[in-house]
This record gives structure tokens, sequence and C-alpha cells, in this order.
């Protein structure tokens, strides 16, 4: 079999169990070695092996038993394996971000001041503005999603949204891509909704709004 190289090790682990289903070592309905046998014959651990057969569950490939064990019940999946590891790498920045955001917005409807009110307000009008192209938007929706970061007045959790920045920024315009449609009204209210409930000082509706948003994102790549 030829080198792959992706994005992950249980992303290579995955092709790895796809492709010795493929060439036929386990017919449909067999039973997987278990981990601690699977996970030295690919040179991973178990932790890696068990998120591989994850995504190979979630495409419909294998298929976990409780107290049986993982067997296979597809010879194949039916989409691009690429485009399968590009959605799984957003899910991945998603879920970062829900963790992230979802608390500074909570944060920021407690401790927001009437300054961080006009960056924040300036910010979701530039989103508003900047419909034109992904890269646009992706850059003036990260830019809002700061503002309320800073208005949490959290330097950690700053911190990690800007270090985070370059691949939340590759993941988004990866994300609308797949997509093919970008900047609709019902998108820009939910950010609204959310300034909204920062403004009224709600820290949970704020948190909630987030998360949703957020969430209904991730869910959209199923």
């Amino acid at each position: 079999m030829p080198p792959i190289r992706r994005h992950s090790l249980a992303d290579q682990t995955a092709e790895a169990l796809l492709e010795r289903i493929r060439s036929g070592e386990w017919a449909l309905g067999a039973k997987l070695p278990a981990e601690t046998t699977l996970g030295p014959q690919l040179g991973v651990g178990r932790s890696t092996v068990r998120e591989a057969i994850r995504q190979l569950a979630g495409l419909g490939v294998l298929q976990t038993r409780q107290g049986a064990g993982v067997f296979v019940i597809s010879l194949d999946v039916d989409e691009d394996w690429d485009l399968v590891l590009r959605r799984a790498d957003i899910t991945t920045v998603l879920e970062a971000r829900i963790s992230i955001e979802a608390e500074a917005a909570a944060l920021a409807a407690e401790r927001r001041t009437p300054s961080d009110i006009r960056r924040m307000r300036r910010a979701l009008q530039h989103r508003e503005e900047s419909r034109s192209s992904i890269e646009e938007l992706v850059d003036a929706d990260l830019a809002f999603h700061r503002s309320i970061l800073s208005a949490s007045h959290n330097e950690i959790l700053l911190g990690l949204f800007d270090d985070f920045t370059p691949r939340q920024r590759q993941a988004m315009v990866e994300m609308l891509r797949l997509q093919h449609e970008f900047g609709g009204n019902e998108d820009h209210g939910a950010h609204a909704q959310v300034l909204e409930a920062i403004v009224a000082r709600e820290p949970e509706l704020a948190r909630t709004l987030s998360r949703d948003h957020l969430q209904s994102l991730r869910l959209s790549l199923s």
C-alpha cells in the first residue's frame, strides 16, 4: 500500500483500516481484532485506533456492538475520502470554537463596557458589509468573534482564540466552499442575536445562542 499523507495520525490509521477492508482482509460481517492487536500492527496507540474506528463507524463502514466488538458492515465509503477528512477537520475546529466562544460570550455579557459594545457593533456592521467573497466574510466574521473575546476580559481565552485563528480561518473558508453558499441573512441574524444578549447582560442566553449557532454549523456538515 502506498504511503498515506493525511491530516492526523487517526486519519492515517482510519485509511489504513479502510484499505485493509477494501483489500478483502476482513469480509462483510467480520469482526475486527481487538484494539490491543490492531495498535501494534498499525504502529499506533489504542486511543488512536479507537478514534480511527469511530471515524469509520461514522462513515458506515464499521459498527461497534456493546460487549461484542467491532464489525465490518460495509466494504467501502460512499464519499470521497479527502472530502471526509476535510469535514472531520472542520468539525474538530468547530468543537473547539464552541468550548472557547460560548463561555466567552457569557463572560462578555457580564463584563462588557460601553467601549466594548461600540467595538462589537462596529465589527458586526463590518461583517454585514463583507459578503462579496468567502475570504472577506471569514475575516470579518473572525474579527467580530474576536471583539466578543475581547469583551470577555479574559486574557487566556483571548490568547487561545488568537493562537487558534489561522486554523480557524482555513477551516471556515473550507466549510463555506463545501456548502457552496455564504453570507445569508439568517446566519448574520444569529450573530446579531448573540450581540444583543451580551448588550442586555444575559450571560446564559449569550452562551446558549453562541453554542447553538456553532453547533448548527457542525451539524450542517453531517
